[in-house]
């Protein structure tokens, strides 16, 4: 989920900040260069930081910048297929709910928030289940699991699906440990036929 990483890399410093500290200059390029970008290795780049092991500059013919090598890390954010993920919901529409995780969100369709048939009340803005009456509305935690990621070049236009339906998912609440008695049953009936 989030993951550090160290990158090498040529930092070019436009003019504008060779008054400022060169190693306050360089921070601040590659935030502006790096964080808030999905890169197809890293995922979501969140955070740079720990600047490091600036080079002397290097002024090529016709560039007002300066060139420098330099060493920094990342913070990263990305998921898998499969994945096991707590978010929190931040949006209810018919179609769905959507999952704050980390810097994205993922989708829920309708169809993978519980195995029952869900109602979707408009003016409350809640999902209720017809059977169990299980609720879930913007604001709860829930547990969810990655089913298709395609992620592109901007936060905005990458697509996440979640899903809720298998057991030990969904609302902590939802989650309920099966009767003792029936996990002893069929324990003791397995023991029965040896």
């Amino acid at each position: 989920m989030y993951y550090v990483h160290t990158i090498r890399d040529t930092l070019s410093v436009p003019p504008a900040y060779f008054g400022v500290d060169l190693n306050d200059a360089a921070a601040q390029v590659l935030r502006n260069k790096y964080e808030r970008v999905i890169d197809k290795d890293l995922g979501v780049v969140i955070a740079v930081f720990n600047v490091r092991d600036i080079s002397d500059g290097t002024i090529l013919p016709g560039d007002p910048n300066t060139h420098h090598d330099v060493t920094f890390d990342v913070l990263s954010f990305t998921l898998e297929v499969e994945e096991v993920v707590v978010g929190e919901v931040s949006e209810l529409v018919e179609f769905g709910s959507f999952v704050r995780i980390g810097p994205l969100d993922g989708l829920v369709h309708l169809s993978q928030v519980t195995s029952d048939f869900i109602n979707f009340d408009r003016k409350t803005g809640v999902f209720t289940s017809r059977n169990t009456g299980k609720t879930l509305k913007k604001g709860d935690t829930v547990y969810a699991k990655v089913s298709t990621i395609s992620i592109k070049n901007s936060v905005k236009d990458s697509k996440i699906a979640l899903t809720m339906r298998p057991e030990g998912l969904g609302k902590p609440e939802w989650i309920i440990e099966k009767p003792r008695e029936k996990r002893e049953g069929k324990q003791g009936r397995g023991r029965g036929r040896r």
